[in-house]
């Protein structure tokens, strides 16, 4: 049998663009076959190829940037699992917190004073439960078990895993009132009241928060964030105590005294 024809290149003259790639039973791209007689020269097969070619490059480039599209609004909606939740005051500014101090820091004597009635009435009803506790627990072990459990209780609602950042805000918010002298008696006041916890609430009293503002509901004159912000508490705070101490050197100084405020 005669040796097929060949190109200078080495290809089948028959089929000058080599092989088929798809096998004999599939079908040939209609431009992968020899210009059969009458077609255009073979320049246009070369044109043809190329705008195939283009054309080709077009279509995945335009799929390309569809695929890259979609990923980027869909990355919109997942939320990133590997980041902790923020707390909703983190990062507030210097700004954001005078903000906040100039809402609560116009409260009324009255009101304040109100506040402070109501603290000093829980605290003595407490010293006189604590008291009652104590001696019934020298003859009774029941008695014992429940006062440890109070006091328990009332240690528990003093921990708080963020009261660094609470400090920080408090520094802050208390150098803006203009009281930087008196950080050092603000600092060891709310440590006795709260441990600087934003959620602390006496199981006796129900007092609420940094300054445990009592009831705690009184808060939410400085913002309805009022459960859950410590800038929010501690604007009430600095309100409550320019009202009734004038700064927190007085109201440390009282509450040396009464172990209120």
């Amino acid at each position: 049998m005669p040796e097929p024809r060949r190109a200078p290149d080495g290809r089948d003259a028959a089929d000058p663009y080599g092989p088929d790639p798809f096998g004999p039973d599939e079908p040939r791209d209609p431009y992968g076959k020899p210009d059969a007689p009458g077609d255009a020269p073979e320049g246009g097969g070369r044109v043809r190829r190329m705008l195939t070619s283009n054309v080709t490059i077009t279509i995945a480039a335009i799929a390309a940037l569809g695929t890259a599209l979609t990923v980027v609004d869909l990355g919109s909606f997942v939320d990133d699992a590997s980041e902790p939740p923020k707390a909703a005051s983190a990062g507030l500014s210097t700004n954001d917190m005078l903000a906040r101090l100039t809402s609560a820091s116009d409260m009324d004597k009255v009101a304040a004073d109100a506040v402070a009635v109501a603290k000093e009435r829980a605290y003595k009803e407490h010293q006189r439960e604590l008291k009652r506790l104590k001696e019934k627990a020298k003859r009774d072990a029941a008695a014992r078990a429940k006062l440890k459990a109070q006091q328990e209780r009332e240690r528990l609602a003093k921990s708080n895993p963020s009261a660094g950042q609470n400090k920080a805000y408090g520094k802050k918010m208390n150098e803006l009132k203009g009281w930087g002298r008196c950080w050092p008696s603000l600092l060891t006041l709310w440590n006795h009241e709260s441990g600087w916890n934003e959620r602390a609430e006496n199981p006796s009293s129900g007092a609420y928060g940094i300054p445990q503002a009592l009831p705690g509901s009184k808060l939410a004159s400085a913002g309805a964030d009022w459960r859950t912000s410590s800038p929010t508490q501690i604007a009430w705070g600095l309100g409550y105590i320019k009202a009734r101490y004038k700064d927190p050197c007085g109201a440390w100084s009282w509450w040396q005294a009464h172990h209120w405020y």
